[in-house]
């Protein structure tokens, strides 16, 4: 006996077990009722059981029926959700790209009118979390991610090593204090983006190296979650922090934001654009990867 049923016969019976009526079946399905019946029947003898049977209400399914058609019923769902997937890939389907929410905020959504305007057939859906999305299955096309560019099976190209400077308002250049020398950051308040580790202190205490002074043993007085609400605390005037180029360039280039000082402290780590083997064969990941590095090579800024 073949291991699968007969799969017109499944099809008629899901319809048939989902009206508990040939006739409504048969209009369903656009057949004769008798063609329902025959497909019934055959596939009862492959069961080796009745699957209906009538009572005084009318038809109702027997326990065997019962049982085979909540299984039926799943496997027609993956079908067409698989069937969807293929015709969604045979049209080039939509680009999921998964990036972390502060560069989604402040570099990446900015910036995708030209994407759309380059591309207009792509539909783009952007996926900015903190979470590390698996890249290259399930919906993830492809992703940036900051870190040393390794990750386990996926391709790494860099867009921007990392640079760290302070940023602040240009308000705080001017006033009864302005901010004129490093020294001077004492006099404000500091900006984190995240809970104040050991690890990030030292980037502060490495810039301050940098600016050819002792470290003045700060500490933030204000923190924050994430990268983005640092930079609009830091347009806000409410003090000293550090960004990066990838980050705070628009702001930079806007007039929103000053970098006070002509001194970087550039990292080992920096913004990839991550993506499984072979991906680029795919045209919308090639056009978004390309796409990318002509942002790149206009520099960060908007």
């Amino acid at each position: 006996m073949a291991l699968l049923p007969p799969l017109k016969a499944v099809w008629y019976f899901e319809s048939a077990a989902r009206h508990l009526n040939f006739s409504k079946a048969a209009a369903e399905l656009n057949v004769t009722h008798s063609a329902i019946s025959h497909q019934i029947r055959a596939l009862e003898e492959w069961v080796g059981q009745p699957l209906f049977e009538r009572g005084a209400r009318g038809l109702r399914l027997t326990e065997t029926g019962q049982q085979f058609l909540p299984p039926i019923r799943v496997a027609f769902q993956q079908l067409m959700q698989a069937g969807q997937a293929a015709r969604a890939t045979a049209r080039g389907g939509p680009l999921t790209v998964s990036v972390l929410p502060s560069l989604a905020s402040k570099w990446l959504v900015p910036r995708l009118s030209d994407f759309r305007r380059r591309y207009p057939d792509i539909d783009v859906r952007i996926s900015a979390t903190g979470q590390l999305e698996t890249v290259g299955r399930g919906d993830i096309d492809i992703g940036i991610r900051y870190g040393r560019g390794k990750w386990p099976d996926l391709e790494a190209e860099l867009l921007l090593h990392d640079d760290l400077f302070p940023i602040c308002s240009p308000n705080l250049l001017q006033g009864p204090k302005p901010l004129r020398e490093p020294r001077d950051i004492a006099n404000f308040p500091l900006l984190s983006d995240s809970d104040w580790r050991p690890a990030e202190y030292e980037f502060w205490h490495k810039w301050f190296e940098l600016a050819g002074i002792s470290d003045l043993g700060l500490k933030p007085d204000m923190t924050f979650t994430a990268s983005n609400l640092m930079i609009d605390a830091a347009i806000a005037g409410l003090g000293v922090g550090l960004g990066n180029t990838m980050l705070a360039g628009a702001d930079l280039e806007a007039g929103r934001l000053v970098k006070p000082f002509d001194l970087s402290l550039k990292l080992e780590t920096g913004y990839f654009l991550v993506y499984w083997p072979g991906a680029l064969k795919r045209p919308k990941v090639k056009a978004f990867r390309d796409w990318m590095f002509d942002q790149m090579a206009g520099r960060c800024t908007a």
